[in-house]
């Protein structure tokens, strides 16, 4: 039976070069990362992502049904995904077209996530780059990689407004709920390997202990590590108003979303502690910062 593997993880956090590393390392097996353009392969981006919000679970399990198809038609022992479309739509159904599935939980410290993904979306909007918005129906212009803004935990903002970063910011929270939840309500943290985003994945003895515990045979003894990271041209972390950005989204989020956060996987990461009252710094001592982008 073929293993079939997906990652719980939110945009910018380094899936692209887990998939090189599958693909550098992991023998007999498929490693892809956004399959936006694959024929037959359902991306679940886009108007999948609003038709999660929306509930409309038929067409998301349309999509899976001709993922799995693709899927076993593929000549290799393992498939692995790396995109973090995962819990933005598939999550839904997935289990009902894959119930065997494995999971890589990929975590990055949420201020450099949000801030490389306000980046990337301002970019782009200023770039009026083609294919990369959707109409839904509310009427509103999407980001395809994005969530909707629709969903619950943004409504706690209502009127205030949220600057880029922070929708961003809202997003991840949402997104890292949305991983505990998912692996509790199925019982899957056995099925689960966390990663701690960069660290991990430069790391030889915690890929190693990655692969050894997913079942997934290597070509070589040692970690090969290399290929494209998924950087951003120009892209550089420069402001200063982290700190009071940040807090106004702790503040005006309710406990149970922040809650989590306090422990594990969250509470062994260095930056666990940027949610906790008080000064957003590093364990070094220096700053977090990100780059300014105009409200979403």
């Amino acid at each position: 039976m073929k293993k079939i593997i997906f990652t719980l993880a939110e945009a910018r956090s380094g899936t692209l070069y887990l998939r090189n590393l599958f693909h550098l390392n992991a023998r007999d097996c498929d490693a892809r990362h956004e399959t936006f353009f694959d024929w037959g392969n359902p991306a679940m981006f886009g108007p999948a992502i609003y038709d999660a919000y929306a509930g409309r679970f038929g067409k998301i399990r349309e999509r899976l049904e001709r993922k799995r198809r693709f899927i076993q038609k593929l000549p290799g022992a393992v498939y692995f995904e790396s995109s973090h479309s995962f819990l933005k739509s598939a999550h839904v159904a997935a289990l009902d077209f894959f119930p065997g599935l494995q999971l890589i939980h990929l975590v990055r410290n949420p201020l450099r996530v949000a801030a490389s993904e306000a980046y990337r979306e301002a970019w782009r909007r200023r770039v009026h780059a083609p294919f990369h918005f959707y109409q839904g129906d509310d009427g509103k212009r999407h980001f395809a990689w994005a969530l909707t803004g629709n969903e619950a935990i943004f409504q706690h903002f209502g009127g205030a407004g949220l600057t880029l970063f922070q929708w961003y910011l809202v997003q991840w929270i949402e997104i890292e709920n949305r991983a505990v939840s998912f692996l509790n309500d199925h019982g899957l943290r056995d099925r689960c390997f966390t990663l701690d985003s960069p660290r991990d994945l430069n790391d030889a003895g915690k890929i190693r202990a990655m692969f050894d515990f997913l079942g997934v045979e290597t070509k070589q003894p040692q970690i090969i590590f290399g290929g494209r990271k998924n950087k951003s041209i120009g892209y550089a972390l420069s402001s200063t108003n982290y700190e009071s950005e940040f807090q106004q989204v702790l503040e005006r989020l309710p406990a149970r979303w922040l809650q989590i956060f306090k422990s594990k996987p969250y509470s062994d990461f260095s930056w666990s502690t940027l949610f906790e009252r008080g000064p957003l710094v590093e364990k070094a001592g220096r700053p977090m910062a990100f780059e300014s982008a105009p409200a979403k």
